[in-house]
């Protein structure tokens, strides 16, 4: 090649820098540290604000039947099965059983911090968008989770109502008509509400409309499976009369003078007070309207406080600090 030609060459092109991982600064490390820490800080809090109740609860217990409490703790791990359950059922994808159950208790922790579930929510949200599920799908599960639960608890109710009508007493549990019209009007107030904002707000009817398009899809699809039928329906038939099962058991050990059937009756009737009044695991509400439906059916007060206050020891604090610990083991594995 001549001298000219050499000359003439274009100059090379400057090597261009090795990408680099990009650093994290100091805070941006510090976040999950600090959310693997928050449960149990959160759980803490909860408990030292609450402890003499704790406390009366775990006196009480000292002197129950501890063959009967063991029934009761047995019942209470289930019902973190019957979760799982319900949720696998919500969702086409196969979800791994083990971290499926270990999301679900300490979802449980979760739920005693934010009002109305949504701490188990956002936990197992956290958990679907973990193993892959796109956000829509993973929020129309959760959809559908919320909608089957009460759909199933009532037919249970009914189901109660068929097979003992001799056995339960309902005349003081009964709404008078204007509680009935009111809870009526403000269900209708409701609709009327949301159908009104997707109607006058445009940038809610796109996203509203295609989470519902996501949802029936997902529930069309679910229905027409067996398995996931069973798993969404029994679960969530199973979990009322697992938790009447765990407040039955803690009552026999404690020598309450009500049958099974009332009890699971009571927890169910009760139950109603937690979506009414969105306290967190609807600790306050549910347990004021559970003593007052076993006095209506016929319990001494103190009695059926001792009782709810047991239950409230098997279901909320003695699985609070384990189910903490697993939320920050499973939030330090990045599995939420």
């Amino acid at each position: 090649m001549s001298q000219l030609q050499l000359e003439t060459l274009p100059a090379p092109l400057p090597a261009a820098p090795c990408p680099t991982a990009p650093r994290r600064s100091p805070a941006a490390r510090l976040v999950r540290p600090a959310l693997v820490l928050l449960p149990l800080l959160l759980i803490g809090v909860w408990a030292l604000v609450d402890r003499r109740a704790a406390y009366d609860g775990a006196a009480r217990l000292a002197s129950a039947d501890p063959w009967w409490l063991l029934a009761a703790f047995l019942f209470t791990c289930l019902t973190w099965v019957a979760a799982a359950c319900v949720r696998q059922g919500a969702l086409p994808e196969r979800l791994p059983p083990g971290l499926l159950v270990a999301s679900q208790f300490a979802a449980g922790a979760a739920n005693q911090v934010l009002p109305a579930g949504l701490g188990a929510h956002a936990v197992t949200l956290r958990f679907l968008q973990r193993r892959g599920i796109a956000l829509p799908r993973a929020t129309a599960s959760i959809a559908l989770y919320s909608l089957v639960k009460p759909v199933a608890r009532t037919l249970v109710l009914l189901v109660f109502l068929v097979a003992f009508p001799d056995v339960l007493r309902l005349g003081a549990l009964i709404p008078d008509d204007g509680t009935l019209l009111l809870a009526a009007g403000g269900a209708v107030l409701a609709l009327v509400a949301g159908a009104v904002l997707l109607v006058t707000v445009r940038a809610l009817r796109r996203p509203v409309l295609g989470f519902l398009r996501t949802a029936l899809t997902d529930a069309r699809e679910l229905h027409t499976r067996p398995g996931r039928v069973l798993a969404l329906w029994g679960g969530a038939a199973a979990t009322p009369l697992l938790q009447g099962s765990v407040i039955a058991t803690v009552g026999f050990s404690l020598g309450l003078p009500l049958s099974w059937t009332q009890l699971i009756l009571a927890l169910m009737v009760a139950g109603t007070a937690a979506g009414a009044v969105p306290a967190p695991g609807g600790i306050g509400p549910v347990d004021a309207a559970l003593v007052f439906t076993m006095a209506a059916f016929g319990a001494p007060v103190a009695t059926a406080t001792a009782t709810v206050i047991g239950y409230r020891v098997l279901t909320v604090w003695l699985p609070l600090l384990p189910g903490a610990l697993v939320l920050s083991a499973l939030l330090h594995r990045k599995v939420l």
